[in-house]
């Protein structure tokens, strides 16, 4: 995630989100990447830290909170080749949704994906919104302008 799509997203001051995220990677919670983009602008890029002791457990007590454990333990484990699964939308930002938005990338069974779906959503009272991309259509471009968004499988 973008600094400018945080503040967006979360409607609060750059300068608030800053501060939040120094906080952040002095924890080494998140992660910093920056980046030289045209002629001066330089974008720095957060993303958490799968390699902190707490990563696993603070990402296990975000899925529970929102009933993705389920998601992940049903669904993606029984679906093979899933790269990657990034969450978006709403539960992203830590709002409360009707709405799982998922963007799932890998060579999987469609539709054994939406059946599986129809079992789940019950379980967790939430519809699940999924866009699914083989390893070549998927590109991290796409998810530049998606707003907060969080990765709950792949590397």
């Amino acid at each position: 995630m973008f600094l400018r799509g945080l503040e967006r997203d979360l409607g609060v001051s750059s300068n608030t989100v800053r501060m939040e995220l120094n906080k952040l990677s002095e924890m080494q919670l998140i992660e910093v990447q920056d980046h030289q983009e045209g002629d001066n602008t330089k974008l720095k890029q957060y993303g958490a830290n799968t390699k902190h002791p707490l990563f696993n457990s603070l990402r296990g007590i975000i899925l529970q909170h929102v009933g993705l454990d389920k998601i992940v333990d049903s669904i993606l484990n029984r679906l093979g080749n899933v790269d990657q699964v990034w969450l978006t939308g709403d539960l992203a930002e830590g709002k409360d949704s009707p709405f799982v938005d998922l963007v799932i990338v890998g060579d999987i069974e469609k539709a054994y994906l939406y059946q599986l779906i129809e079992k789940v959503e019950p379980q967790i009272d939430k519809k699940i919104r999924v866009g699914v991309y083989n390893k070549e259509e998927f590109e991290m471009g796409l998810m530049k302008d998606a707003g907060v968004v969080m990765r709950l499988v792949g590397d």
